[in-house]
């Protein structure tokens, strides 16, 4: 970072999107700090690549939030949002494509860990973070600025968020900031969907997904195929995709044609978790699913990307998808992704010879013997104290 200049109080890197919060922050920089703003704004895919990620949940505040990200940015106007910062007073508008490295850096490595915060939430605001923020500090230097700033707030949740509005929107009013945002409805449609969890979501706040009830009558197939547990190409109705960003917006598409990823988990993620259980090791699944998905899945919840821990478990987890090679076959239909079949051609964990209850290859029943005996070893010590203390071994 440079100093700032005898003339001035410095320059500032705000991360800008063009919406009431960031367009009041940035009028307020100017005119009551007297500072020079360079506006930035990073496009990581929002719906198209964001939707592949994470699932609705009306009673989760985040998946509410994540959607009401996903359906104000999609359709975005860019020229519209630089023209704007412009004519509140930044000296510069930034807009960088960050897609690519969002779903190579963030996205792949979800899809390894199987990443869900609490066992249901998939991480969508999370993964974009670290991007942005790294990105907008490349910006700041670029440009010269000694300061950062964003329009985030102090407190996680929406429902401790909603006083407030009145004073931006009165603000925004007095400077002459054009927003669309009401005192009588200060969040759009979207923003307002983490409402009463008893009740189900107005069937028109669906933007981004078609109603699975009225989707096609025929399942759509799809081929999902994997290397170190990463999607690499994606075919279904003669067309292929491998290029990496391309097969997300593709399985995008199918996505909303079909209704899927309200509730249910989504292709990619389901597809993954499938192929692990025909080729990876059953005890190195079991320690990732305990350590690393929860423990990666936390750090990036929590805005630790750029930590130590978070290198060290993710080394485990490159470990952990050295062999997830192989393919996948899935059917889309009205909501739902249903696995039909999965095959590796490079892997040969499973056997259908040794599964077969009938096959006695590889397997001496007497090699069973041994093995009740050694257990049973602890369990009769167990059941001796139990009888000493008299407890009934009838009992459990």
């Amino acid at each position: 970072m440079v100093p700032p200049s005898m003339t001035s109080k410095g320059k500032v890197c705000l991360a800008y999107s063009g919406g009431l919060d960031t367009s009041c922050i940035l009028k307020w920089l100017i005119n009551d700090r007297g500072y020079d703003v360079v506006c930035f704004l990073a496009d990581v895919g929002q719906v198209g690549l964001l939707y592949l990620l994470c699932f609705y949940n009306p009673c989760h505040t985040g998946g509410g939030r994540m959607n009401s990200l996903l359906n104000n940015l999609q359709e975005e106007d860019w020229e519209e949002v630089r023209a704007k910062a412009k004519k509140l007073g930044a000296s510069k508008m930034v807009i960088m494509d960050l897609r690519r490295e969002f779903v190579e850096d963030f996205c792949f490595r979800a899809i390894q860990c199987n990443a869900q915060y609490e066992g249901r939430y998939l991480l969508g605001t999370s993964l974009a973070r670290p991007v942005i923020a790294r990105a907008q500090m490349k910006v700041a230097q670029e440009e010269g600025c000694q300061f950062v700033s964003h329009g985030c707030t102090g407190k996680g949740n929406d429902q401790c968020r909603f006083e407030g509005r009145n004073d931006l929107l009165d603000f925004a009013a007095k400077m002459g900031i054009p927003v669309t945002s009401t005192k009588a409805k200060p969040y759009s449609m979207d923003d307002n969907i983490a409402q009463d969890p008893s009740k189900p979501p107005p069937a028109d706040m669906w933007t981004r997904t078609n109603d699975p009830t009225t989707g096609p009558s025929t399942p759509q197939g799809v081929i999902i195929q994997f290397e170190k547990g990463i999607p690499v190409k994606v075919s279904f109705e003669g067309k292929s995709y491998t290029d990496r960003l391309e097969l997300f917006i593709a399985l995008n598409e199918i996505g909303k044609l079909h209704g899927i990823g309200r509730i249910d988990i989504v292709e990619l993620r389901a597809a993954h978790l499938d192929l692990e259980g025909l080729v990876m090791d059953g005890r190195v699944r079991s320690l990732r699913d305990q350590f690393v998905t929860h423990s990666w899945s936390e750090i990036l919840y929590n805005g630790l990307y750029f930590s130590p821990e978070r290198e060290f478990v993710e080394n485990s987890l490159l470990f952990s998808q050295q062999r997830v090679n192989g393919e996948v076959r899935l059917q889309c239909y009205r909501g739902n992704v249903f696995i039909v079949g999965r095959s590796s051609d490079t892997e040969k964990l499973y056997s259908e010879e040794e599964s077969s209850m009938d096959s006695l290859e590889n397997f001496s029943p007497v090699d069973t013997t041994g093995f009740i005996n050694i257990n049973a070893i602890r369990l009769k010590k167990y059941g001796l104290q139990k009888l000493e203390s008299g407890e009934s071994l009838a009992k459990s």
